[in-house]
């Protein structure tokens, strides 16, 4: 680990350790809040693709028309399906002449529904002599670092039933508004690197980063693929349409619904468990740290209460030393303004003004807002003036 790194991570820590780990203990907090947000979230999309039926696609017109009025497409049923992808020409007209809608991947040929092209450009990981600045570019996210471009092409598709044929029976896959990650094959990944120019070595040298490869990837939703579809199944003109859940993890799928069941089941416990461990330090961190500052705060009190007594009773001694010398027969120039009976003694700071005996001086200084009687000016202490 460099110099600046571990500079960084003694920062984070006493961040993290500081009043006693109050800090961390609320960052435990916040993860297992998290953890039990999720937790309930994975649940209930468990329970509900446990109650979901699993339907084959030749009776999916049954379960809808039994669901709701089939010229409504806002009515559906939650359905898992599981079949064939295939082109939606294909099964709607001549599929002879309607062949030529089909997507073919430009690299390897294959035909797809979905194709998805990605280019990458990948900078740099040396730091250089003056790389400094890279710890810090490293801090933000990939997409500082990377600057990434990709374009999907996309035909409207379809799900058969496998082996059957003819493919009168289908179900249209609505991909409108879904945010879903899809079941996409990898067909092409080249990584080709980016020929130096006079500018990188100034940009190696100097610590800023600069391209060294572009990676090239080609995805697709290839036709004949066996994919489960998870969602709202509802009739749009007699035409079964399954459009996804946002509520729901998954939408397309090469896993099964047992699958998904099982997966489902391991990480709501992964999230549980992850709650309780969590949740159980922070509330120990806490509590720990409730009850050391606590006791720091009382010992501080009792501390600065101690002192208040000792200043008050050493200023009443000396007040009283000062009384019995001040108490006889005195002029009434020099009687203090306060309690006329004792000589002015005290001259307050920073007025300068001698009107009060030790006592009166002490007793006004106490004040919330002391201020000197004869000015009105807000003063911060007094001192005793000695004849000479």
């Amino acid at each position: 680990m460099s110099a600046p790194d571990q500079a960084v991570a003694a920062v984070l820590s006493q961040i993290a350790l500081a009043a006693d780990g109050t800090v961390l203990g609320l960052a435990l907090a916040f993860i297992a809040v998290r953890s039990v947000l999720k937790f309930k979230a994975t649940n209930a999309a468990l329970h509900q693709i446990k109650e979901a039926p699993s339907v084959r696609v030749s009776d999916l017109r049954s379960v809808v028309s039994e669901h709701g009025d089939s010229n409504q497409s806002e009515d559906g049923k939650l359905v898992i399906v599981r079949g064939t992808v295939e082109a939606r020409s294909a099964v709607e007209g001549d599929w002879k002449s309607l062949r030529s809608d089909i997507l073919v991947a430009h690299d390897s040929g294959e035909r797809a529904v979905i194709v998805q092209r990605t280019q990458t450009c990948i900078y740099n990981e040396w730091k250089g002599f003056m790389g400094w600045t890279s710890d810090l570019r490293s801090l933000f996210p990939r997409s500082w670092r990377e600057q990434e471009s990709s374009s999907t092409r996309m035909v409207p598709f379809v799900i058969v039933e496998a082996g059957r044929w003819p493919r009168s029976e289908y179900v249209y896959v609505n991909m409108d508004g879904s945010s879903h990650p899809l079941p996409l094959e990898t067909v092409h990944h080249h990584l080709q690197p980016v020929t130096a120019t006079s500018l990188t070595f100034l940009q190696a040298l100097f610590g800023h980063q600069y391209p060294v490869g572009l990676l090239h990837e080609e995805k697709i939703l290839p036709l004949g693929k066996d994919i489960t579809a998870v969602g709202i199944c509802s009739s749009i003109r007699g035409t079964p349409e399954i459009k996804s859940c946002n509520f729901l993890p998954y939408f397309l799928s090469e896993m099964t619904k047992d699958q998904m069941i099982v997966k489902l089941a391991f990480k709501t416990k992964v999230l549980l468990w992850s709650g309780v461990v969590f949740g159980s330090l922070a509330v120990g961190i806490l509590s720990y740290a409730a009850v050391r500052n606590w006791n720091r705060w009382k010992e501080w009190r009792h501390q600065r209460q101690t002192q208040r007594r000792n200043a008050a009773a050493s200023d009443e001694a000396a007040a009283q030393v000062a009384t019995d010398e001040d108490i006889g027969d005195i002029p009434d120039g020099q009687l203090c303004v306060i309690c006329l009976t004792r000589r002015r003694r005290s001259a307050f700071v920073p007025c300068g003004h001698l009107v009060c005996c030790q006592r009166c001086a002490l007793s006004v200084a106490r004040d919330l807002s002391p201020k000197c009687p004869l000015c009105r000016q807000t003063i911060h202490s007094s001192v005793r003036i000695y004849d000479s």
